[in-house]
């Protein structure tokens, strides 16, 4: 059997063998089933955001033909897998994909399955009753559309509405705020006041019956996403590393391990003038266990990779926030703890340091226009793309870090370019 030939058994075992790897690496995983789509399949789920049980709406159909249209003129391409959050938690893989793609996708699919299961966002998320919501959510909606006395037209022009402001409401659900709910008590406002789709819903008496239950789905819908939104690094990364960590536990042909390493690479390519979520979380994740593992050859670093290692220590004993107990942890726990208890804005805030971002090249250069003959020499400085001004001779000027690089005026330099003029400042 090559790994461009196979049955769906082939695929059975592999995915057995998979889990059980997973679970001896400590993953902690729901039930998982896997379906089988083709190119048309994979855009309509990708255009109902995998929920192919999602009630009708014209944005989803132009989502679908714009999709659509991008794919067949070669603009962008499809993705090698979708995850549903979910209990059994399900996951499309791509049909025209090689063995070893497959391999590598169910891998990575029981990496986002562990990471659902266990990070605090996902709690309130209702995994084993998702697909049966949205279900029970569609039939509700086309019931709406198919009554005489409302229609589809006063039906889209509520959703319109609400799928506008569906954002503003809290973030997260699993952060409690005491002296807010105090507060909120006072005012005599309820427990709505913070989403404005149910304050509008409760408040509002001109709202019919059937338009606030069309308010209370769209909310309940967005909060079943919004954990996704605010853990894409994570989700992504934690994904990426433990694919990476099962494949390389398996017995592969050379022919199969060159193609994993070729199209883990292309998984993880950095982004021009972007983030790449699966690029930026792997590298943190993997850099928070070498440095609480040390496991990293000392003698056979060079010395510029010494140096950034010895860097990444030290920003971390500076800036992470874990208990004095996490110290005693292996890397592995510590990775299991993060995994939990974070979202992305505590995970970058907490170990994106400056020596990750520095090997990461997450650094925007502007240049800077210097008045001629001294003429009008101010502390002020002419920045392109008008992003920040700040003091002359302010060695941040020269190198200001950020999470979007941008080629603006300026140019990128590499790490070691980078070393030298840090050395050559005063």
């Amino acid at each position: 059997m090559t790994m461009n030939y196979y049955e769906i058994p082939d695929l059975e075992r592999w995915a057995e063998h998979i889990e059980e790897l997973a679970q001896h690496l400590g993953l902690f995983c729901s039930p998982q089933e896997f379906e089988i789509s083709d190119q048309a399949q994979m855009l309509g789920y990708m255009a109902y955001s995998g929920l192919p049980s999602h009630y009708p709406h014209w944005s989803y159909g132009k989502a679908y033909e714009r999709l659509k249209t991008m794919y067949d003129y070669g603009v962008t391409g499809l993705p090698y897998e979708m995850v549903i959050n979910s209990n059994p938690c399900l996951a499309y893989l791509m049909r025209d994909n090689s063995l070893l793609m497959k391999v590598l996708t169910i891998a990575h699919v029981y990496g986002h399955n562990d990471f659902f299961k266990n990070n605090f966002t996902f709690r309130h998320t209702r995994a084993e009753l998702a697909i049966d919501l949205f279900k029970v959510h569609a039939n509700r909606i086309r019931s709406y559309i198919e009554d005489p006395t409302i229609g589809i037209d006063r039906v889209e022009a509520v959703l319109d509405s609400a799928h506008a402001i569906s954002l503003q409401c809290r973030r997260n659900q699993t952060v409690v705020k005491p002296e807010a709910g105090r507060e909120r008590e006072t005012q005599g406002l309820g427990e709505s006041d913070e989403d404005l789709l149910l304050f509008l819903r409760d408040n509002n008496r001109r709202l019919s019956e059937w338009e606030q239950d069309l308010l209370t789905i769209v909310d309940e819908e967005t909060r079943y996403f919004i954990p996704q939104m605010e853990t894409t690094i994570m989700n992504e990364g934690w994904a990426s590393y433990w694919h990476k960590q099962i494949l390389d536990s398996l017995d592969l042909s050379l022919e199969q391990r060159m193609e994993f390493m070729v199209k883990h690479a292309q998984v993880l390519a950095p982004h021009p003038n972007g983030i790449n979520p699966y690029h930026l979380g792997f590298f943190v994740w993997s850099a928070l266990r070498i440095w609480y593992d040390g496991c990293v050859d000392r003698e056979l670093l060079r010395r510029d990779e010494l140096s950034w290692f010895d860097r990444m220590q030290t920003d971390f004993e500076e800036r992470t926030s874990l208990p004095p107990e996490s110290g005693k942890k292996t890397g592995r726990e510590v990775l299991f703890q993060v995994r939990e208890t974070d979202r992305d804005a505590s995970f970058l805030r907490r170990f994106l340091t400056p020596a990750v971002m520095r090997e990461l090249d997450l650094f925007q250069h502007e240049s800077q226009k210097s008045a001629s003959n001294g003429a009008g020499a101010s502390g002020d400085q002419d920045v392109q793309s008008g992003a920040m001004e700040g003091r002359q001779g302010d060695p941040a000027q020269k190198c200001r870090s950020g999470l979007a690089p941008r080629h603006q005026g300026g140019e990128f330099k590499s790490r070691r370019q980078l070393d030298a003029s840090a050395e050559a400042l005063p």
